[in-house]
């Protein structure tokens, strides 16, 4: 049950993902439907699980928070079954957290896991949205996702499964769900938040033709040295890397371009790019400091009625290129 919202929603039954289904609708005329709200509502307030017998049905309710590490509730589990029964093992749902005012985001241990990722190696604080957004696949419905990254406002909710391959190079079928709000934080001031988790579901039988498809064409027209994602035109932020992330600037948070690129080329690009594509030399951000010179290739693409995402390629600039633009070295980059 997911907590954010006016009422608990279902979002998932099992490991299969419900679209925020109301739980007045879900359990519909169920004579346990009062006390399991309540065991609900008592599990937010306390933050810590219950189990509680109903006296007219004789069935025990069992409850069990789900929790960001920012003591954030996000969900509570349910299981409602005769007393002499165990509920069987729950799937473990993993918490993260975007801040997407300040374009940054926390993920919990169990987030990490669902998603296949190296919880010891991956940043819990301080992540871009493009952290979280599988690489190296493409999924059914991700446009809309990302057109909603663009397209931000509070009160909106979003469901989905994707198919991917994950960072150990393992297909995965996780359901993840999201919800949007205004929420005051630590200096006071109100930013735009999404909240979500994920939730590993079942494969039966083989992975999709459709997911073996996409993975099979992305591996097929990748490049050494070049690195596509899909950015927010408005922000220059990576929304999703379509290769593996480039290792030659800091993409994370929101990109800031060289003083004289952003008054001088940006202008001319953001022009351009009108028409349906734009390039340029520019310096982006270094890893450690400074400023490094690659070139950028966006192309202009629609992600949902209205709202349009750029496809940007990234790669080291050759010396003819950086001599055109002025340019004398490519400063940071390494192999």
């Amino acid at each position: 049950m997911e907590t954010l919202g006016e009422q608990p929603m279902v979002v998932a039954q099992g490991r299969q993902m419900k679209n925020f289904v109301p739980i007045v609708v879900f359990l519909r005329r169920n004579p346990n439907l009062a006390a399991i709200q309540t065991a609900i509502a008592e599990t937010v307030t306390s933050s810590s699980g219950l189990t509680t017998v109903t006296p007219k049905t004789n069935r025990v309710i069992r409850t069990e928070p789900v929790a960001m590490s920012d003591g954030h509730i996000h969900a509570v589990h349910v299981w409602c079954g005769p007393t002499d029964d165990q509920p069987p093992e729950r799937p473990v749902p993993g918490p993260l957290k975007w801040d997407l005012t300040l374009a940054e985001g926390a993920a919990t241990v169990e987030y990490f896991v669902n998603a296949g990722m190296d919880a010891t190696a991956e940043p819990t604080t301080g992540r871009a949205l493009a952290d979280d957004m599988p690489s190296r696949s493409l999924n059914a419905d991700e446009a809309k996702a990302l057109s909603l990254s663009i397209d931000v406002a509070p009160g909106r909710t979003y469901c989905t499964t994707w198919d991917f391959i994950d960072k150990q190079g393992t297909f995965r079928r996780v359901g993840w769900c999201a919800r949007t709000a205004m929420e005051i934080v630590e200096d006071g001031t109100e930013h735009l938040i999404a909240r979500a988790m994920n939730v590993v579901e079942e494969v039966s039988g083989s992975p999709s033709p459709q997911a073996n498809l996409a993975h099979r064409i992305l591996d097929g027209m990748s490049h050494p040295g070049v690195y596509r994602a899909i950015i927010d035109l408005t922000t220059w932020m990576p929304l999703k890397w379509i290769d593996d992330p480039c290792p030659y600037f800091n993409w994370r948070g929101r990109v800031q371009l060289h003083p004289e690129d952003l008054e001088h080329v940006a202008p001319r690009m953001r022009e351009e790019i009108k028409s349906g594509m734009t390039s340029a030399i520019l310096r982006l951000p270094g890893n450690d400091g400074g400023w490094v010179s690659l070139h950028v290739t966006i192309s202009r693409v629609k992600l949902d009625e209205g709202i349009y995402g750029g496809v940007v390629t990234v790669r080291p600039p050759t010396a003819v290129e950086l001599a055109d633009a002025g340019l004398v070295t490519s400063d940071e980059i390494s192999s």
